[in-house]
């Protein structure tokens, strides 16, 4: 008898009668939902767009995964949770996987880790400034009409790294190396375009390239939208400053606070600590301002919001930097300005959920393709999430919520001549949820 065929020890009886537990379930899969991601992906054509970017130098006549083949492969696997790329070698047989890739389960095998690892040493520089544009038509080509406005949230995140990798880069602030990525998502939470760098704060010399390539990949296809740059003070410089005026940039900024800047709301930070320690609440008190100023090294004043808040901790003070000259200092702050933390779930669920810090390789054009192969995956999941009914949880819930929920589905796979019968759990919670969702994912843009 085979070994996997051998019961599994140690298992109690059960109200008395023995209990045996064997692998010889057949085809049998952990992750029936996957078929979900199959649509969405069949809709964006991730791995097509990214495929294209490449050159194959393999012989045509010895292929047997192509390269759209292997990356559809790396996204779905991504978001299953299989984040490794050992995770292949026994997954390369699982039925759900083959039909994600348009294989019968009796078909050829996926492929191996090692045919995973060749391809993320194979784009060139050249190869993935062609992905780095292939991503912002993606982005571009999600929405139904060219939209009027939109709004970029740019960040950066710490990834730390154990080894030797190309541009990995010792901080201090974290007390180890790694590298800092800067990515870029859409206020509604669509992801843009990262890039692999150093871990130290950006540059303004290094931010303005980095924004010009943006803006003219975006430009080519909305030559018209307009477009609001939001950051905090880590993008405040000169260079950005001058950039946005230059190219129509709307922008809302957080800036560093300065001597002088704390001189001009030093009235105001003391009449607002008196009024709250006068009346004690329970909250804190808000007040805003707003002026004219400017550091020596811009080349002219802007207006500044300060938002000057009191509490039980003590007063705490924040400046952001803006060109618009509609709304009043509070509506910008809270209403505008504020919500960029979501950009911070959107990096969370882009890193956390989807693994994207798994940027392990010696070379870093073989870890920059690792971003976009996370990002990919994080448009597989962005894609499921906005199947879901609106103004449900299932539109706000994390992606490895959606996975545990909606991918985890255990499911046997029986193979006839003329169909394939995919049998999920009755008891499934998520049944009426999925079958919703499958409903919607053809309306997805393309």
């Amino acid at each position: 008898m085979n070994a996997p065929l051998l019961p599994l020890p140690g298992m109690s009886s059960v109200s008395g009668k023995r209990v045996e537990v064997k692998f010889d379930g057949g085809l049998l899969s952990s992750d029936g939902g996957i078929l979900a991601l199959r649509e969405i992906e069949q809709r964006l054509r991730v791995s097509d767009r990214l495929a294209a970017c490449l050159v194959d130098p393999r012989n045509p006549e010895l292929i047997t995964h192509s390269l759209a083949d292997i990356i559809r492969f790396r996204l779905m696997m991504i978001s299953a949770g299989y984040e490794d790329g050992n995770d292949a070698d026994s997954l390369r047989s699982d039925p759900m996987f083959k039909m994600a890739l348009d294989l019968t389960p009796s078909d050829r095998e996926l492929c191996s880790q090692p045919t995973i690892s060749r391809l993320e040493n194979l784009p060139d520089v050249r190869a993935l400034l062609r992905m780095g544009r292939a991503m912002v038509s993606l982005y571009c080509e999600s929405f139904s009409t060219v939209p009027k406005r939109i709004t970029l949230d740019i960040d950066d995140t710490f990834d730390a790294v154990h080894g030797g990798q190309q541009l990995s880069l010792f901080n201090a602030h974290y007390d180890e190396y790694g590298f800092q990525p800067i990515v870029v998502f859409d206020g509604a939470g669509r992801f843009v375009t990262a890039v692999l760098r150093p871990a130290k704060r950006p540059s303004g010399k290094e931010i303005k390239p980095f924004l010009r390539r943006l803006l003219r990949a975006v430009r080519a296809h909305w030559p018209r939208t307009e477009i609001l740059l939001r950051a905090d003070s880590h993008y405040c410089c000169p260079e950005v400053l001058d950039f946005c005026r230059a190219n129509g940039l709307d922008y809302i900024l957080g800036v560093a606070p300065t001597s002088t800047l704390r001189r001009r709301i030093a009235d105001l930070e003391a009449s607002t600590k008196a009024k709250f320690e006068a009346a004690p609440r329970d909250g804190k008190l808000r007040r805003f301002k707003e002026f004219l100023d400017g550091a020596q090294s811009w080349s002219r004043v802007e207006r500044i919001i300060a938002r000057v808040e009191v509490g039980a901790e003590g007063p705490d003070t924040r400046f952001v930097v803006t060109n618009l000259t509609k709304g009043n200092a509070r509506r910008l702050y809270e209403e505008l300005y504020c919500r960029r933390g979501q950009a911070e779930n959107h990096i969370k669920s882009w890193k956390t959920h989807l693994a994207a810090d798994r940027t392990s390789c010696t070379k870093a054009t073989a870890n920059q393709f690792r971003l976009f192969l996370h990002a990919g995956a994080y448009w597989l999941m962005w894609g499921l999430r906005v199947s879901m009914p609106k103004r449900s949880m299932w539109r706000v819930a994390q992606f490895d919520t959606l996975r545990l929920r909606l991918i985890k589905i255990a499911a046997r796979v029986v193979e006839m001549k003329s169909m394939i019968r995919v049998h999920l759990p009755t008891s499934c919670p998520a049944q009426n949820i999925l079958r919703f969702a499958l409903g919607r994912i053809p309306r997805l843009v393309t």
